[in-house]
């Protein structure tokens, strides 16, 4: 492995030297750690080799980067990887996406052992991509893991772009790539607590402020030790002890459900944090705060047509689904349909769903494919409502 600057120095260069796109790709510790940076970043080129870098140790890649701007680089699933290469000063200006060709593409299965197996007939081993990659000194079987990872991209990518091109959808993935790096980080939640899986499950306030008190008491050590939150104190834990109210100290050491690696070594910073939840003058909305729609479940009794048009919607673009051999959540994204079906543009027809999708960040190839089916099915079912007001009157 590579941890010195002088070493990564003379890797970029053997890169520089090497011909064809990059195969790049980047180990975190998720599960283990608090800090979701990259452990070990893997790279490949034809003619230069494999690459594996310590980024803790060496820091800033900004050399890399400035080299092999201008150059294709090929990761696999690259929304979760681009964060953490970013962070180090790695930033690719044009990538090929394996994971997100193989969806294109129909296939059923889109891991990457999965993808290699099927169009090159090799195996790869995957035991270890959920291991602590924090560990240092990382195991030679864990190193060859990393390479085995990169080392194949090229060849994978090669294979793609031919199919990509019997399928006539070349110009989909350029944009469906060009999109993931275009994609924004999501903006930090207003209220991250309300992630405790269960929260909803609380139906008081004072139980809702204590369990955020215990959630921000959990995420501060997690973050200051850079452990990862649920290793702490499970979330069913603190689900418990904000469900339970205990009103002492000993009352929270007693609760059996209250464990976990830190339940009892940080019992006062638990106890604190109820305390506080349990005086607070700031208590939480039994809903969480924001835009975010109610569940199509819930549509038929809250909004029946609306969730007649997203019906009618889901039906259209299941065909075109079926037809273009592409996922329904690739063809255009879920959460777009459902807020052009809760509240539609005021005249429906093929270019205003257009314009709408659009607006809300769909690509040209989603718009062209699915904007007159969307409308399509608005209207019979607007066409279809009238007739029955009709009928009632």
């Amino acid at each position: 492995m590579i941890d010195t600057r002088d070493a990564y120095l003379t890797a970029t260069a053997a890169i520089v030297g090497g011909t064809g796109p990059i195969g790049v790709d980047a180990e975190r510790a998720s599960g283990f750690t608090y800090s979701q940076r990259a452990y070990l970043i893997q790279i490949y080129r034809r003619g230069a080799g494999t690459f594996l870098f310590d980024p803790p140790a060496i820091g800033d890649f900004h050399e890399m980067h400035e080299a092999l701007i201008d150059e294709e680089w090929i990761l696999h699933a690259a929304s979760q990887d681009l964060a953490c290469l970013r962070e180090v000063g790695l930033d690719p200006a044009r990538i090929f996406d394996t994971e997100l060709a193989a969806r294109l593409l129909g296939m059923p299965r889109v891991g990457l052992g999965t993808v290699v197996e099927e169009l090159l007939g090799v195996h790869l081993a995957k035991e270890h991509s959920a291991a602590n990659w924090s560990t240092r000194p990382l195991p030679e079987a864990w190193l060859v893991y990393g390479a085995l990872d990169v080392e194949l991209l090229p060849d994978l990518r090669d294979r793609m772009v031919e199919m990509l091109a019997t399928d006539q959808k070349s110009v989909i993935a350029e944009q469906e790539f060009q999109a993931v790096l275009n994609r924004e980080a999501k903006p930090p939640l207003a209220e991250p607590w309300r992630r405790l899986s269960g929260v909803h499950s609380l139906r008081a306030q004072r139980n809702l402020a204590v369990a955020r008190e215990l959630w921000l008491a959990r995420d501060r050590l997690a973050q200051d030790i850079d452990v990862s939150p649920g290793r702490l104190v499970p979330d069913a834990s603190l689900l418990a002890a904000a469900r339970a109210l205990p009103t002492t100290r000993q009352g929270l050491a007693e609760l059996r459900e209250f464990s976990g690696r830190a339940s009892r070594s940080e019992l006062d910073r638990w106890w604190a944090a109820i305390q506080a939840g349990l005086v607070s003058t700031d208590l939480p909305s039994l809903r969480p705060s924001g835009d975010a729609l109610p569940p199509p479940r819930a549509w038929a009794d809250r909004n029946p047509e609306a969730d007649l048009r997203f019906k009618a919607a889901r039906a259209a673009l299941a065909e075109i689904s079926e037809e273009f051999l592409i996922p329904l959540e690739n063809l255009v994204t879920p959460e777009y349909v459902r807020r052009m079906a809760w509240a539609p543009p005021e005249s429906i027809s093929s270019g205003s769903v257009g314009e709408t999708l659009a607006a809300l960040g769909a690509r040209a190839w989603q718009i062209e494919l699915t904007s007159q089916r969307i409308a399509d099915a608005f209207v019979d079912i607007h066409q279809a409502s009238e007739v029955a007001t009709e009928a009632d009157s």
